[in-house]
């Protein structure tokens, strides 16, 4: 009979590259900020810029100082979470196989 540890053990759990998941959660936020300041400007007035004033300290809704500040943060996130994330992954898997 096998038990629960013994199928854990038998599945090789992979290794998530931080560098890969950095790139990729990096450019999923940049994308969806734009898309997010995108339809700010079709349909404005419906306090799109408030949520970016609050987790993005600096930003300026639509202006050109705003949306690079903005895609700073972005990037500051995605790799925070990239590696946060990842290296619990990366620990918890290697622990578990």
């Amino acid at each position: 009979m096998s038990t629960a540890r013994d199928a854990i053990s038998a599945r090789h759990v992979g290794h998530i590259p931080l560098t890969a998941l950095g790139l990729s959660l990096s450019g999923f936020f940049v994308i969806s900020f734009l898309g997010c300041i995108l339809l700010g400007l079709i349909v404005p007035d419906v306090g799109m810029h408030r949520p970016w004033l609050q987790f993005f300290p600096g930003f300026e809704w639509v202006t050109a100082r705003g949306i690079v500040v903005g895609l700073v943060w972005t990037q500051v996130y995605g790799w925070y979470t990239a590696l946060v994330l990842g290296s619990l992954f990366n620990f918890f898997a290697a622990r578990l196989s």
